[in-house]
């Protein structure tokens, strides 16, 4: 059950009307008195309502898109897609779409979220990696419980395994074939009597409101260093995302899964992890030659870091591919145009984001379970090639 203004009352032993007036910010309330009801907000995790207008109704008109990087053609053609949908609709039907750039911090993350649910959300999607820290994961289930618990739609979107990884680190319960949660807040207590140091477990909240559309990108990895391997390539160098997050962990685990299906052996010393911008690409294409000079390929974490390696392998004086091969992830509009063109994994961007934005908008069924895995497809142009002897 939702924490009411009554709750936070009880728990600050003051009248409803006096948390309104601290909350408004429009009346004089002695600082000891506001500092027990803004520490009982805070303890119960209480979400103060958006425009008065909303109130009376469900959801307003607003739906969130979080992206870590807006400048990344990764989200910006998602986050697109989703847009159009919003406005595609039926008239009276639209919706109005704020993106909120996380910048890739889970701390942002959580911020946007409560703000979307303070504003009665229609709608939110996440996009992209998550952060695999145990403790953001327990805070991510229970902002999304609250939000769905709410009535707020909520689409991940390129997120390789959903809320079903935050139940897995957190040790959550999953509730029925919807995905249900069990969540528990440390120090979280409602109502009068209790301190905030009690433990309490909230009711299970079944997230029937949630879908998440997840990328094949372990499989796609695979794939590609496959590929890789096929043509004869035993010595290949990875240009890994940054550690610590979903989407790299499984890209990994693809290229890994390559490596031990042919008996390559997994060595540390041709792995580097790095954002996913060019930058990074070239740093880590750099130290991973300087490592093993007698790399014959290397894989990056996605487009726009391959062609960093690709800069760093030409101005060690390599070819590419004669030299090196150089492969990419996602399949980026510029990747056919790089030069040589860029071997990648395809993923359907921007139909995922289309379909995203349909489903938040309630004008798709959603898929069986919640989940759907879109699939990824290899696509080989020039930048890899056999080693040469």
């Amino acid at each position: 059950m939702a924490v009411t203004l009554a709750d936070v009352a009880a728990r600050a032993r003051v009248s409803a009307a006096t948390v309104s007036r601290v909350l408004s910010g429009n009346y004089p309330v002695a600082a000891g008195t506001r500092g027990r009801v803004l520490r009982a907000v805070e303890e119960l995790a209480y979400v103060v309502n958006g425009p008065a207008s909303a109130l009376a109704a469900a959801s307003s008109d607003l739906v969130g898109i979080l992206v870590n990087d807006i400048a990344d053609p990764f989200f910006g053609i998602i986050a697109g897609a989703v847009q159009t949908e919003l406005s595609g609709a039926a008239q009276g039907g639209e919706k109005l779409a704020v993106v909120c750039n996380t910048g890739g911090s889970p701390e942002r993350e959580l911020t946007y979220l409560t703000l979307l649910q303070r504003q009665r959300a229609a709608a939110v999607v996440l996009t992209g990696s998550a952060s695999e820290n145990a403790a953001h994961a327990r805070a991510l289930t229970a902002t999304l419980a609250r939000l769905a618990e709410a009535g707020t739609r909520v689409v991940l979107c390129g997120r390789p395994t959903g809320v079903a990884a935050a139940a897995e680190a957190t040790g959550a319960v999953p509730g029925e074939s919807q995905g249900a949660e069990e969540t528990r807040e440390p120090g979280k207590a409602r109502g009068a009597g209790k301190t905030p140091e009690a433990d309490e477990t909230p009711p299970r909240v079944p997230l029937t409101a949630l879908t998440t559309l997840a990328f094949d990108n372990r499989g796609g990895a695979r794939q590609l260093t496959a590929h890789l391997i096929g043509l004869g390539h035993r010595r290949i160098g990875c240009v890994a995302g940054p550690a610590g997050r979903t989407t790299t962990g499984e890209r990994l685990a693809g290229h890994r899964a390559a490596l031990a299906a042919y008996g390559i052996e997994d060595t540390p010393r041709r792995t580097v992890h790095g954002a996913y911008d060019r930058a990074s690409g070239y740093d880590a294409a750099a130290e991973l030659l300087r490592r093993e000079a007698g790399l014959t390929a290397i894989v990056a974490a996605n487009d726009t870091a391959a062609l960093g390696v690709c800069a760093a392998v030409r101005d060690r004086g390599l070819r590419i591919p004669e030299d090196v091969s150089v492969a990419g992830f996602d399949d980026l509009p510029f990747s056919v145009d790089a030069t040589p063109a860029l071997t990648t994994v395809r993923l359907p961007l921007q139909e995922t984001g289309a379909r995203a934005g349909r489903l938040a908008m309630g004008r798709e069924e959603r898929p069986p379970g919640g989940l759907a895995t879109l699939r990824a497809e290899l696509i080989v142009r020039a930048s890899t090639s056999v080693p040469c002897p």
